[in-house]
C-alpha cells in the first residue's frame, strides 16, 4: 500500500470510494510480494501494480466488481497450464490477491496509519482475508507496539494470537498472510489474516565521507533505505557532500554505531558499509558491529591486504572466528567494478543476495527459481567474497 498510498489518501479524503487490490500471498516465482497494491479509482483509473502486469486486468475487473457489490474477494491467480498467455502469470508464478472496497466509511483509520507512516512510527493493519464465515472477512485492527488494538477480529483468542505474530512481523518489517482456526487456534485451518507491516525504513550506515561513500548513500536511497553518513572528520563529512544522505554525522565511528546500538536504533535490517580502510577507525568501528548479532550486513572495503591486516588486528582485539565470519571483506560482488558509482551497485547487489539468500551468479547459468524467499533474519553469517 506505501507505493499507491499519496493518491490513495486523496480519494479516501475527498470521500470517494475506490477498489483496492493487494497482494497477500506468493507462490513461486511470482513478481511482486506481500503487500503490493493497486488501486482502481473512481473514474476508472488504475493506480500501482499487484503483478508487474501479468493480471492487472483481472484484478481491475475483480476490483470494479467489489466496488460495486462491497463484498470482498480473496482470489488466486496463476497460469494456465492449457493457455500460457490465459489470465495468469506466464512467469509461472502464483498470487493471492485480496480486492477490498475502500472509503472513509470501510476504512476510517487509513488516515491515522498514513500519518503513522509519515513520521515513521511502526504501524500494522491485520484484515481478515478468508474465514468459514463470510461476516468474518474484511475485518480489521490496527496494531502498534504498546498499544492494544484497535478493534476485535472476532474474539479474545483471535485478538491475542494475531495481535503477537503480527508485532513479530512488523519488528521483521514482513508482510505475510497467517493462517489459524476460525477462532485463532495455532494448529487450525479456516481462518487467514493478512498483516500488513509498515516498519520504519530499513537503516543503512556508511561510515567514511569519501566519494565511494556518496555513491553508495544514493544507490541505499534508491534501496529504499534511511541513510547515515558518519565520518569523525568535519571537514569532509558535510550536507553538501552527502545531499542523498537523509543525515550526516561528525562523531568517531564506533562511538556514534556504539550509540545507536544503546538506543536501540539498529535492528535485523540493518546494513553497515565501512569504507574508510584506515585502521585507526576501521577495527574499533568492526569491532563494535561484528559483536552486534542484530546487524543484517557488515561490509568493509579495501584490498586483500588491507583485509589481511584488518583480520589480524581484529582477531588481537578479541573477535571469535563466528564473529569474523559475518564480515563482507573485501566489500561486494565480483562485477570488475572500478568507478564509485560501479562499486556502490557491487555493494548494493551484495547486499540483497545477502538479504534474499542469491548466489550471486548470472542467471542464464543457473536453474531453478528467479525470486528467493526472505532468508532468515537470525542468519546474518556471509563468506567473503571479492570485491
Amino acid at each position: 500500500m506505501r507505493e499507491v498510498l499519496d493518491e490513495l489518501l486523496q480519494w479516501w479524503r475527498a470521500g470517494e470510494t475506490v477498489g483496492l487490490g493487494t497482494v497477500v500471498a506468493t507462490f513461486q516465482s511470482a513478481p511482486r510480494p506481500p503487500g503490493a497494491s493497486m488501486i482502481v479509482g473512481p473514474g476508472g483509473e488504475a493506480v500501482g501494480s499487484v503483478s508487474g502486469g501479468c493480471v492487472e486486468g483481472a484484478v481491475y475487473e475483480l476490483g470494479q466488481e467489489v466496488v460495486g457489490s462491497g463484498t470482498p474477494v480473496l482470489q488466486r491467480y496463476g497460469v494456465s497450464d492449457d493457455d500460457a498467455f490465459a489470465v495468469g502469470l506466464t512467469c509461472g508464478g502464483i498470487l493471492d490477491v485480496y480486492v477490498e472496497k475502500v472509503s472513509p466509511e470501510t476504512f476510517p483509520e487509513l488516515g491515522e496509519v498514513a500519518a503513522d507512516l509519515e513520521a515513521s512510527r511502526p504501524v500494522a493493519v491485520a484484515t481478515v482475508v478468508d474465514h468459514p464465515d463470510p461476516s468474518r472477512i474484511g475485518r480489521r485492527t490496527i496494531l502498534r507496539p504498546d498499544q492494544p488494538p484497535t478493534d476485535s477480529l472476532g474474539s479474545d483468542r483471535i485478538d491475542d494470537a494475531v495481535r503477537d505474530d503480527a508485532l513479530g512481523l512488523l519488528a521483521a518489517g514482513r508482510s505475510e498472510v497467517l493462517s489459524y482456526g476460525p477462532d485463532g487456534e495455532r494448529r487450525g485451518e479456516g481462518m487467514r489474516v493478512f498483516v500488513w507491516a509498515f516498519a520504519p525504513k530499513p537503516r543503512m550506515l556508511v561510515f567514511g565521507a569519501i566519494d565511494f561513500a556518496a555513491a553508495v548513500a544514493r544507490v541505499g536511497g534508491f534501496l529504499g533505505y534511511h541513510v547515515t553518513v558518519c565520518d569523525a572528520r568535519p571537514v569532509f563529512a558535510t550536507k553538501t557532500r552527502f545531499p542523498d544522505a537523509d543525515e550526516v554525522v561528525v562523531e568517531w565511528p564506533h562511538r556514534y554505531l556504539t550509540g545507536e546500538i544503546e538506543a536501540g536504533r539498529i535492528d535485523q535490517r540493518t546494513a553497515i558499509c565501512v569504507l574508510t580502510h584506515d585502521p585507526k577507525f576501521d577495527v574499533p568501528l568492526l569491532a563494535v558491529a561484528l559483536r552486534h548479532p542484530d546487524v543484517a550486513y557488515v561490509g568493509a572495503m579495501g584490498s586483500r591486504r588491507t583485509h589481511d591486516d584488518r583480520l589480524k588486528r581484529l582477531q588481537e582485539e578479541g573477535l571469535t572466528d563466528a564473529e569474523l565470519a559475518r564480515l563482507s571483506s573485501p566489500i561486494g560482488l565480483d562485477l570488475g567494478a572500478r568507478t564509485p558509482e560501479e562499486t556502490a551497485v557491487s555493494i548494493a547487489a551484495e547486499i540483497i543476495a545477502h538479504q534474499w539468500g542469491g548466489s550471486g551468479q548470472r542467471l542464464v547459468g543457473t536453474e531453478g527459481r528467479i525470486h528467493h524467499a526472505a532468508a532468515r533474519t537470525d542468519a546474518v553469517t556471509t563468506t567473503p567474497t571479492p570485491g
